[in-house]
């Protein structure tokens, strides 16, 4: 049975922490040697290389990260002891980091969050970008998941899974249109501005194909890449947004807009990427499973 040397661990801690032996050796006041000889002993302890050498600095393994972040663990657990003893409790928090792809709902986030809001055990950390730079960060252990409105593309060097939470029907959203008229579709297509999602866009793909076999060349007002900034557009009175209406769900219900149409040929997925660890974040497994079990029900 193997031992923890807790001494081991503060180096292994100082080198996460400075990404070079010079920067952790010099902070700790040792020799290079001597704590590359400490940082040797704890792998072997463990049986798992912490570091991968990357030019002049060390990156952290899938191993590393995990340990880096039971050391950071155990360190603070020596000052709660320290603040329960001077009556200055603190409680344990536990991390979940979820990388959100900024064009994504955001009433389908904080759906998914929903469990982990208010919990005084969790500390969410929340990131927003493009789908490549999330699942950068996602294969280099520093988001535990991704929720986001594409699929990951399954390659042989990837290790990534997408896991189907949702799918939403499309609709045309807008204000209403006055003095009892009603939306006439396809019809009206050609007349009414529309605020669309950018070329790039999925809906937007299927929603050009529509209008190719109505043979209908559209008004368009908008091309926006930003679902929230399509609902902020859409109840200015700017046209009529092509949008799942989970996006526009407190409009609706305040009747602020109305459905004017819905397809049934055109749907909006919603996603979570996880990474094949084996260490997963045991609150992004809860994650899934109560997004999972919620779109299921």
């Amino acid at each position: 049975m193997s031992f923890l040397n807790y001494h081991h661990l503060r180096y292994f801690r100082a080198i996460a922490h400075e990404g070079t032996l010079t920067g952790a050796a010099h902070n700790l006041g040792v020799s290079q040697s001597a704590i590359s000889a400490q940082l040797k002993q704890l792998e072997e302890s463990l049986g798992q290389a912490l570091f991968l050498r990357e030019k002049k600095s060390l990156v952290l393994t899938e191993a590393g990260r995990i340990a880096l972040q039971y050391a950071e663990t155990i360190f603070k657990s020596g000052e709660e002891l320290v603040s329960v003893l001077e009556s200055r409790p603190n409680a344990k928090r536990q991390v979940l980091r979820v990388g959100c792809v900024s064009t994504l709902s955001r009433n389908f986030q904080l759906s998914c969050l929903q469990p982990f809001i208010g919990r005084a055990d969790v500390e969410l950390v929340l990131r927003s970008g493009n789908l490549s730079e999330l699942l950068s960060q996602l294969k280099s252990h520093t988001l535990d998941i991704v929720l986001s409105n594409l699929p990951v593309r399954r390659d042989v060097d990837s290790k990534l899974s997408s896991h189907l939470l949702e799918q939403q029907p499309v609709s045309l959203v807008g204000k209403k249109l006055g003095r009892g008229k009603k939306f006439s579709f396809p019809g009206d297509l050609a007349t009414t501005p529309l605020l669309l999602p950018s070329l790039d866009s999925h809906l937007r793909a299927a929603f050009d194909l529509v209008l190719e076999r109505h043979r209908i060349h559209p008004v368009i007002a908008a091309e926006v890449d930003d679902m929230a900034m399509l609902r902020l557009l859409a109840r200015e009175g700017g046209g009529l947004t092509l949008v799942p209406p989970v996006v526009v769900a407190g409009e609706l219900k305040r009747k602020q807009l109305v459905e004017h149409h819905r397809f049934t040929d055109i749907h909006e997925n919603f996603y979570a990427i996880s990474p094949g660890r084996r260490f997963p974040n045991v609150l992004a497994e809860a994650l899934l499973a109560k997004a999972k079990e919620a779109s299921s029900a």
